[in-house]
């Protein structure tokens, strides 16, 4: 049985003032969940106060973006060993903010979560269309490609050490969220195109849905066969609805 993670991508949100209320309250909530896998996903600068007030709880956290780069002149960037030596265990690649606004590609994307992987770290690896694309019957051929760049990249069997989240890009930060038959629709097909490589991986492997989730709509969206949990945005800087989406997922 696969068991659901709640991971909460606060994007450029936060402050050294106040997250330390936020974090304590997770930490706190985190631990009356025991069915459900708590995470957040931090700026890079807030990664070793999340450390220090997370350590010890089972709420995981983990950072935003990393390079395929082990070191070097790369400014600006973040290896994978930064971010063990912050604890990190998840962190996210190819979200469709920047794949859109630093133009990252579907293999740039696998060569991220390639990285992640080998460096023990378990990328939560994004994919999801545009409403245009949408609305041209193209959501499977864009996810598809998606995927399939990690797979090549990544390789089908370590890919069982990844978490896929699949976010329709319409639905970020819009207030409207894909159906539950559409959710259900992308999740199970995701599914079955890992399972089509290694059934075994494709069985066991996380699919997270994100895109406006909210405490409104997390328990029917949790309860579809092929969504393991959600990835959260801003519902995730409110301590309170953040463990209501986590309570969702223990009782779906």
């Amino acid at each position: 049985m696969r068991v659901k993670l709640v991971a909460g991508n606060w994007k450029m949100q936060g402050s050294l003032g106040g997250n330390p209320a936020l974090l304590k309250a997770l930490a706190c909530g985190a631990a009356t969940l025991e069915s459900v896998a708590m995470a957040v996903l931090v700026p890079a600068p807030y990664l070793f106060q999340t450390q220090t007030l997370l350590s010890g709880s089972p709420c995981a956290w983990g950072g935003q973006d990393v390079s395929e780069e082990e070191n070097g002149p790369f400014t600006g960037e973040v290896s994978v060993a930064m971010l063990q030596e912050a604890g990190c265990r998840y962190v996210i690649t190819g979200h469709s903010e920047r794949r859109a606004r630093h133009l990252e590609s579907d293999q740039r994307v696998a060569a991220k979560a390639s990285a992640a992987i080998a460096g023990g770290l378990t990328p939560i690896v994004c994919v999801g269309e545009t409403l245009d694309e949408r609305e041209r019957g193209e959501t499977l051929q864009v996810v598809f490609r998606q995927l399939d760049a990690v797979i090549q990249g990544v390789g089908v069997h370590r890919l069982a050490n990844a978490v896929l989240a699949y976010e329709p890009i319409w639905a970020i930060g819009s207030g409207k969220s894909a159906t539950p038959e559409q959710a259900q629709e992308v999740h199970a097909a995701l599914r079955s195109r890992v399972s089509s490589s290694d059934w075994v991986v494709g069985a066991g492997i996380q699919i997270l849905y994100g895109g406006s989730v909210k405490p409104s709509n997390a328990l029917e969206l949790m309860r579809l066969p092929d969504v393991d949990g959600a990835l959260v945005g801003g519902a995730s800087l409110v301590a309170n609805d953040f463990m209501d989406i986590g309570r969702a997922a223990a009782t779906a």
